[in-house]
């Protein structure tokens, strides 16, 4: 990601101090310990955010699951904060998914990428269903010379990962994960791409130990490819 944008004219910081946005806690139902480190984030990026000069500052994520967090749940998290829900608007609107931070704010989709191969596209959950973001990762990819794009069936499905809810329901998220490897097969793809990689690691082991030969990449390491 920080390849991608540094080729695109960004200059792109990373703050050493920064930890967990507080999801895995909070999507267990550990509200507390979701806040105690939600609060440590939004300290460190509100600050950062109202360091920088101008307002060309903005936070960028290469996870949907991560930014949804921020831009969504957050709100949830601290309604009864009143103080702290002003630092969550703050950082929140200048907080930007990767493919949505591209398209939106820098307003591009050829990033001067290329990689010869035919793609498929999973839609990870949080980055469809809180963000709403589906066309921009495909623009995206379609925009990669040498890229040759197939749509997967049920494209859109829960890969079955979802954080704890794989060790919870494992049958369940086998499962689901095995309509997904048959969907990915049957689009005659030879590389998955997508933007969250609980997604990519949850499918790529599943490809792996099967020996499948197909490449799975997140978005970034696609958009970076030149050869």
């Amino acid at each position: 990601m920080v390849k991608v944008l540094k080729s695109l004219g960004v200059e792109v910081d990373f703050i050493e101090e920064q930890t967990c946005c507080g999801q895995p806690a909070f999507n267990s139902g550990y509200q507390d310990d979701a806040r105690a480190v939600a609060e440590r984030f939004l300290s460190i990026f509100d600050t950062t955010l109202n360091d920088e000069s101008g307002k060309d500052a903005y936070i960028v994520c290469p996870s949907g699951s991560c930014t949804s967090m921020v831009k969504v749940f957050y709100e949830e998290l601290f309604k009864n904060s009143p103080e702290l829900l002003n630092k969550v608007r703050h950082v929140s609107q200048k907080t930007f998914e990767f493919s949505e931070f591209l398209i939106k704010v820098l307003n591009t989709v050829d990033v001067g990428a290329g990689y010869k191969g035919v793609v498929t596209y999973h839609d990870s959950c949080h980055l469809l269903r809180e963000l709403g973001v589906k066309d921009g990762p495909r623009e995206l990819i379609k925009s990669v010379k040498g890229v040759k794009f197939k749509e997967m069936e049920l494209h859109d499905a829960c890969c079955g990962f979802g954080g704890t809810f794989s060790i919870k329901f494992p049958k369940v998220s086998v499962s689901m994960l095995d309509e997904k490897i048959e969907c990915i097969i049957n689009s005659g793809a030879d590389t998955l791409v997508s933007a969250d990689m609980g997604c990519l690691m949850n499918i790529g082991g599943a490809l792996s130990r099967r020996e499948i030969p197909v490449r799975v990449m997140h978005l970034a390491e696609l958009l970076a490819s030149r050869g």
